[in-house]
């Protein structure tokens, strides 16, 4: 039996393992939020961010900051249909109602039109998931929120190192958010950050973020609004401060891999993530798409990678297929994107000769 192939795991060195040993042993009394400085400041500076705020994860970070936007019980929050529930879990949590439009063809993200469309006296954020490292396009969702007055928010869990003109993924719109899931280009095993340029909504957030203390106060154990408890660890920070040292490495590692399976995956009847100009994709997780009309089987595909000990990601559902969700086939995009796609194992140390495997399996798949 060949090797097993993950789809994704974390790059981890000596370093990691050094800065979490030290923080285990030394990290705690006055110490136990030093790493969780260090690694704020740290990925605050790899952005060009103001404010960075670590958390136990990318849901709680957006949990934290649609609260402070005051999103809560009757007011609507548009994403697009293409997601992982994570985006819009939170929405729910505040008692508001996610309301899905659908996604453009190329980069699977929020299709700016439909999101003009569903704005109703109701709407109170718009949320911008930069999927599979792809860019929503900020320019038209930002005039979008200026003509209406509405926040953009973006969902950066999975677009650590992209850049839309100039400018990290994550650090356009209100605020963003960002993962640090095993599965993500730099980790912190779990993990997240609420990210923002804006003083006063850094202030409320942080508040928000230590069960409503500001850290003004004076009183000990006195709240001054119910908070949440979405703290990352000083243990899990210590990891992210190493990879925060590695991150331009790391993300190479992931451009490497794509277009090693972009340059040998030419002439097949499919697209891949795009990278229009005035963008840097980070590419996450290389993804195919096969042509619309092309005899193609995923759970074909998916049986030949499991075959060859090739583990298979699949694309992600429409939310609205949910069963918590109200159907909407009428979004022809995200509803005819899933059955043709899938993501392609990605990860630090990926050798060629693996990739290599990938692409034989896709390559008599599409060829059957």
């Amino acid at each position: 039996m060949s090797s097993r192939v993950y789809y994704t795991k974390p790059s981890i060195t000596e370093l990691e393992v050094s800065y979490a040993t030290d923080a285990v042993r030394h990290g705690w009394g006055d110490q136990c939020y030093a790493y969780i400085t260090r690694f704020e400041q740290g990925f605050a500076a790899h952005l060009g961010a103001k404010h960075v705020i670590a958390t136990s994860s990318c849901t709680g970070a957006m949990h934290m900051g649609l609260a402070a936007l005051g999103v809560g019980p009757g007011d609507e929050v548009i994403l697009g249909n293409t997601n992982w529930i994570a985006s819009a879990a939170p929405i729910t949590y505040l008692g508001a109602k996610p309301v899905f439009v659908d996604v453009l063809p190329d980069t699977w993200c929020l299709d700016p039109a439909q999101v003009e469309a569903a704005i109703t006296p109701r709407t109170k954020a718009i949320i911008a998931v930069h999927l599979y490292g792809n860019l929503a396009d900020m320019d038209a969702l930002l005039a979008i929120g200026q003509r209406h007055g509405l926040p953009v928010v973006e969902d950066a869990a999975e677009a650590i190192g992209s850049q839309w003109r100039g400018r990290s993924a994550g650090t356009l719109g209100a605020f963003g958010t960002f993962s640090f899931h095993g599965t993500k280009t730099m980790t912190t095993g779990e993990g997240g950050a609420f990210v923002c340029n804006d003083d006063s909504l850094y202030e409320k957030v942080l508040t928000l973020s230590n069960h409503g203390r500001d850290r003004s106060q004076r009183k000990q154990f006195w709240s001054d609004v119910v908070g949440f408890k979405y703290k990352m660890s000083n243990v899990q920070a210590a990891i992210g401060c190493a990879q925060v040292e590695r991150i331009g490495d790391l993300i190479a590692g992931k451009r490497r891999i794509f277009a090693y399976y972009q340059e040998r995956l030419q002439g097949l009847p499919l697209r891949m993530n795009p990278e229009p100009a005035g963008t840097v994709n980070g590419f996450w997780m290389p993804s195919i798409v096969v042509d619309e009309g092309v005899p193609f089987d995923r759970e074909d595909l998916l049986q030949r990678f499991q075959a060859e000990n090739i583990d298979g990601r699949v694309f992600f559902w429409p939310l609205t297929m949910l069963p918590m969700f109200e159907d909407q086939p009428e979004h022809t995009v995200a509803y005819g994107l899933w059955p043709r796609a899938v993501n392609l194992p990605a990860y630090h140390d990926l050798s060629d000769a693996d990739m290599d495997r990938v692409i034989a399996c896709v390559r008599a798949s599409l060829q059957r």
